[in-house]
């Protein structure tokens, strides 16, 4: 028996998919397989899997996100011998799978075949087009890109200009700024495009710099035309914001327009997936990878490895992303070239660019600092509180990064 808590997919039909392949499998082989899907809606998987491993028992394998690994190092099962596996026969792993989920240079975890996803902008073609005057389905094409006019005009400055006649005609951009996962995502890969980051990767507290202090006198400036409430918007917010028609654009994966497709097709017949923009310090895009570990209290290891390989194949990986209609990304550059990407529609090509087809740099948010620090940084949501002390709680910018930086000093000292 293998017993499987796993998270629960936003897109309708994706945890049904996953279902079947694992449940086949422990047909063939002998083995009872249940799954059980825990949403990450209350941040459900995080607290299972923290009660699993005070407890030494519960599930075999468990789902963990971002920089979770590290957190659980010393409870999860080493599976270096597993990833080579993998590797060799399906394709290698990009630096952040590395950076996450090999930590002190051991693999603690596999890259879930599914969850993994990466932040684009996603916008309503005709809003931005009608009233900001930019026209984005020309601007990132379904096929080759004139990179050059998209880093002259795609900038953050470009965007915020959008922003302030979208709010004007009730069309406003809205992401969540709270200490969810979401809020982190994107928060961080602004911050960077700007040349701020918290932490260095030997340790060294960076946050008190110039472009921390760029990227909070932007963000002053931006949230005066997003919703007022995004403060207080959990993970589903965003999603449900596009999806009523309200909203210009936000910052997701690809669920909000799987889930509009179904009860909104005439917005998702007009959400389009792009680059972010850019800073003075370059483009950048969050990831949330998200992976599979196996506690080293399991008491059926083998056959949990058995079962890591065939979900990780990639046979079982292409019927997961037709499944999940193009959401999860996974971080092996092999898939990249995947059909799923050019034909889910509509709009016929609305997932082209979602794997990154420019000169987007997708990070995680509290890279490259060292991974215990890296992860409270993103767990206790550091830049999103940051940002909300300044264009929510009116603090000045430099006693709230004075405060950032006490922050991060404590949690050097753990």
């Amino acid at each position: 028996r293998v017993t499987l808590g796993l998270w629960d997919h936003w897109v309708p039909g994706a945890n049904d998919a996953l279902r079947e392949i694992a449940e086949e499998w422990g047909r063939k082989n002998k083995v009872e397989v249940v799954i059980d899907f825990i949403t990450s809606i209350g941040e459900k998987d995080l607290i299972t899997a923290a009660a699993e491993a005070r407890a030494g028992t519960g599930h075999d394998i468990m789902v963990h996100r971002t920089w979770q690994v590290a957190v659980y190092e010393n409870q999860l099962e080493p599976l270096d011998d597993l990833v080579a596996e993998i590797e060799k026969n399906e394709g290698a792993y990009n630096d952040i799978a590395r950076y996450l989920a090999r930590p002190n240079g051991t693999w603690r975890a596999i890259v879930a075949p599914t969850g993994s996803h990466s932040y684009p902008v996603v916008s309503r073609l005709d809003l931005w087009k009608e009233h900001a005057g930019i026209d984005l389905l020309e601007l990132f094409p379904a096929g080759p890109r004139d990179q050059a006019r998209i880093d002259a005009e795609w900038t953050y400055e470009r965007f915020l200009e959008g922003a302030k006649k979208l709010h004007a005609a009730g069309f406003p951009f809205g992401n969540p700024i709270g200490q969810t996962s979401d809020s982190q995502d994107w928060l961080g890969p602004l911050f960077l495009s700007f040349g701020s980051q918290p932490m260095s990767a030997e340790g060294d507290i960076t946050i008190d710099s110039d472009g921390t202090r760029a990227a909070l006198e932007f963000l002053k400036e931006l949230t005066r035309y997003m919703p007022e409430d995004v403060y207080a918007w959990d993970d589903a917010a965003n999603n449900r914001w596009i999806i009523s028609g309200r909203g210009s654009a936000i910052q997701n994966p690809p669920s909000a327009w799987a889930v509009a497709k179904r009860d909104a097709p005439e917005v998702a017949a007009q959400l389009w997936h792009h680059d972010t923009p850019s800073g003075p310090n370059g483009r950048f895009r969050g990831s949330l990878p998200f992976f599979w570990g196996l506690w080293n209290f399991s008491t059926n290891k083998s056959a949990a490895k058995e079962l890591l390989y065939h979900l990780a194949s990639k046979e079982q990986v292409a019927k997961l992303l037709w499944a999940s209609q193009g959401y999860d990304l996974p971080l092996q550059q092999d898939y990249y070239d995947h059909e799923v990407w050019l034909k889910e529609s509509p709009p016929p090509g609305t997932l082209y660019n979602y794997p990154g087809r420019g000169n987007e740099q997708v990070i995680v948010t509290g890279f490259p600092a060292p991974p215990a620090v890296g992860a409270r940084i993103y767990n206790e949501g550091l830049l999103a509180v940051l940002v909300a002390r300044v264009t929510q709680g009116g603090e000045s910018v430099e006693d709230a990064i004075a405060w950032a930086a006490e922050e991060l000093e404590g949690y050097q000292r753990g």
